[in-house]
């Protein structure tokens, strides 16, 4: 497993060998990047979103191939993408696979495929009136 922070600290790229047991791990780093993020708010829809990506993901690469996650977090938006870099498909195996009824999807540029999740920031919560300190009794 390789991951990659940005610059900019607002991108995250993990790469990695496409097995189901990775997917504990994938939802856990998601998670522990959500929370550094102080996004705790969308650490189960996230973690959520990723387990279906990595699901689809892992039926189109089989168990030698690598997925690559990338969290991104704009002002107002978090997407986490996953792309499968399963190989791409001949047209005659494509054609094939059409007349099979199979239903997998067609493939281009030999880089797999990319599916993402999009997800509004919550807005940080405004402070509210400043609490007054109680009267001390009088003695």
């Amino acid at each position: 497993m390789i991951s990659h922070p940005s610059a900019s600290g607002r991108q995250r790229t993990v790469e990695f060998q496409a097995l189901p047991s990775r997917t504990g791990q994938i939802r856990r780093i998601v998670s522990a990047q959500l929370r550094y993020w102080k996004l705790e708010a969308l650490v189960g829809p996230a973690a959520d979103g990723v387990t279906e990506l990595l699901a689809e993901a892992l039926r189109q690469t089989g168990p030698n191939g690598r997925c690559t996650v990338e969290i991104a977090l704009l002002l107002d938006r978090l997407t986490i993408s996953v792309r499968d870099h399963a190989p791409q498909l001949s047209p005659a195996h494509a054609m094939g696979a059409l007349l099979a009824g199979e239903r997998s999807p067609a493939r281009s540029g030999g880089t797999g495929r990319a599916a993402r999740i999009t997800l509004p920031v919550p807005a940080p919560a405004s402070p509210g009136p400043a609490a007054r300190p109680e009267p001390l009794p009088r003695a």
